[in-house]
């Protein structure tokens, strides 16, 4: 065999496809990804716009049960190519020259290679939703999903609070018994003014309630918590009730997403109007430490894993891990202004990740240092905050 070419491919294989929607979570970066409903029921949140002018709808468990057969296939291809290439059905490195090196291959039989190599056995389930679908209908999804990928050892899902709660939790104990293991839930907020204000369409005790039947359904629960989401106005009450909710419900994770408003979200409008007034990121840090010290009783995992947030090292278990993690906020606070300046730029630029960077690499530090005092030539004192917000606006 010419090993330059590759193995031939009959062109229908190479243009196999299945659906999928346009988010995951960070932590599902190495997940199979599968569709089960299209976009979200709710759709009305203001500080929301990944399903904005787009419908929601249920997809049939027929075309469900075809994707996950797509699926299986291009898996079995890529492995029957990792043979033809002497990689005894591996998806390693010689395999991923070969599928993203040469043209005809989409994103599905790319994604799945990726899955392959990485060895993580997950499976996401998109999009905003899927609890909504009927509990036989998601069982049945669940078993053609194990019979066709035993391999798999973990299942997610997004549900809303609100769905939830309308699940029994023998109902819920059967999803789990047919393989959903893990629930990300958007909290957001456990302040009821607030959910009202950004029209979330769930209260606090919702969330708790919800929350805990996930639990006791023997699932994982990971709680998305949105720093800056109160503003100004109510970041106090934002951070404390919020604290409290997660407090009673003891979540597996707790994952902070900070506030973004961008022009197509309604929650930008109501910054226009002077009704919701943007945090800094130096008052978001000081909601995040106060959300913190409320914390308790709890043995939540934290995580900062998204590039929106500005201190990435705020990561531990609870309880044993929470001075260090506030530690983490007492060593940026401590910063001179010009220094956490720096930091924030080089932050939302992609340049750091601690800031411990700060003082690594004086090279940049001295690069950033220039970009800033040569945008408050240019722009004056407020062009610098523009350049940042642009620079993290960007992410999303």
């Amino acid at each position: 065999m010419d090993m330059k070419s590759g193995p031939t491919l009959n062109l229908n294989k190479k243009e196999l496809a299945f659906e999928q929607g346009p988010i995951r979570p960070p932590s599902e970066a190495r997940s199979l990804l599968l569709r089960v409903t299209r976009n979200c029921p709710w759709n009305q949140c203001l500080f929301c716009r990944t399903y904005k002018k787009k419908k929601f709808s249920l997809r049939t468990v027929e075309e469900i049960k075809q994707d996950i057969q797509t699926a299986r296939e291009i898996a079995d291809e890529i492995i029957s190519i990792s043979f033809k290439l002497g990689s005894g059905g591996r998806a390693d490195d010689r395999v991923i020259s070969h599928i993203f090196g040469q043209s005809g291959y989409g994103e599905c039989f790319r994604g799945i290679t990726m899955w392959l190599y990485y060895g993580t056995g997950a499976c996401f389930l998109q999009d905003a939703d899927n609890l909504i679908m009927k509990a036989e209908d998601m069982v049945e999804v669940l078993r053609f999903l194990k019979e066709k990928f035993p391999e798999i050892t973990r299942v997610t899902s997004y549900s809303r609070s609100r769905t939830i709660i309308r699940k029994s939790v023998e109902s819920l104990k059967e999803i789990r018994k047919a393989g959903l293991n893990r629930i990300h839930i958007g909290l957001e907020t456990g302040y009821d003014p607030l959910l009202r204000f950004i029209k979330k369409g769930v209260t606090a005790a919702q969330h708790v309630e919800a929350g805990i039947k996930v639990k006791e359904a023997g699932m994982e629960v990971s709680e998305y918590v949105m720093p800056g989401l109160g503003g100004q106005e109510m970041w106090v009450e934002h951070a404390v009730k919020t604290a409290k909710v997660l407090n009673q419900i003891n979540p597996d994770f707790i994952r902070f997403r900070s506030l973004r408003v961008l022009p197509v979200a309604g929650l930008y409008k109501k910054m226009t109007e002077g009704s919701f007034t943007r945090q800094d990121d130096d008052m978001v840090v000081e909601e995040i430490k106060l959300f913190l010290e409320t914390l308790d009783g709890i043995t939540s995992m934290i995580t900062s894993d998204h590039i929106t947030n500005l201190l990435e090292e705020i990561t531990g278990r609870l309880p044993e891990d929470k001075e260090k993690m506030l530690d983490v906020i007492k060593k940026y606070q401590e910063l001179p202004d010009p220094e956490r300046l720096i930091y924030r730029v080089g932050r939302r630029g992609g340049a750091y990740r601690s800031t411990d960077d700060l003082t690594f690499d004086l090279s940049t530090y001295g690069k950033i240092q220039n970009l800033i005092e040569d945008i408050r030539s240019k722009q004056g004192p407020d062009g610098v905050e523009k350049f940042i917000t642009e620079m993290a606006d960007r992410y999303i």
